[in-house]
């Protein structure tokens, strides 16, 4: 049974790990694809330290991010609930539908801060009334906005 090859990780490697992450593979797999292909180096002592390096840099951003995205929590949850005047039919059923798009140009032009569309998840709204809409703002920050329809 062949010995396993150290590596650290230059790049995002499907199925194997991300950036500096420290590796155990196949010395075949290092010696064929990966160190060909720069996506990894043998793993020393100052490799592992700049890696180390790498990933404390990168945790202190993901820290400032979430700082950002709870600031924006608290702002979406002070302002409280958004309205959107939509046609309405018989019964109270509105013409088309509200989408993550009207609801993230909303919250841009009343917070001005802007909010990816992506992240914002609607239930499906077919009437008027209230709707609550969680807005991702972070991996684990999730804000929760009330959002009103109503009759133009």
């Amino acid at each position: 049974m062949a010995k396993r090859v150290q590596l650290v990780l230059n790049k995002d490697v499907n199925k194997l790990g991300k950036l500096g992450d420290l590796v155990e593979v196949a010395p075949g797999y290092a010696r064929n694809y990966l160190l060909p292909q720069k996506m990894a180096v043998q793993a020393t002592p100052g490799i592992l330290k700049q890696a180390e390096r790498r990933k404390e840099k990168e945790r202190l951003r993901q820290e400032e991010l979430k700082q950002v995205a709870q600031g924006l929590k608290a702002t979406l949850e002070k302002v409280g609930s958004f309205t959107i005047a939509k046609q309405v039919g018989e019964g109270d059923s509105i013409f088309g539908t509200v989408t993550d798009r009207e609801v993230a140009t909303l919250i841009q032009g009343a917070i001005n801060e802007e909010v990816d569309r992506r992240g914002i998840t609607l239930p499906d709204i077919s009437k008027t009334g209230t709707y609550n809409a969680e807005v991702k703002l972070h991996p684990e920050v999730t804000a929760t906005v009330r959002i009103q329809v109503v009759a133009e």
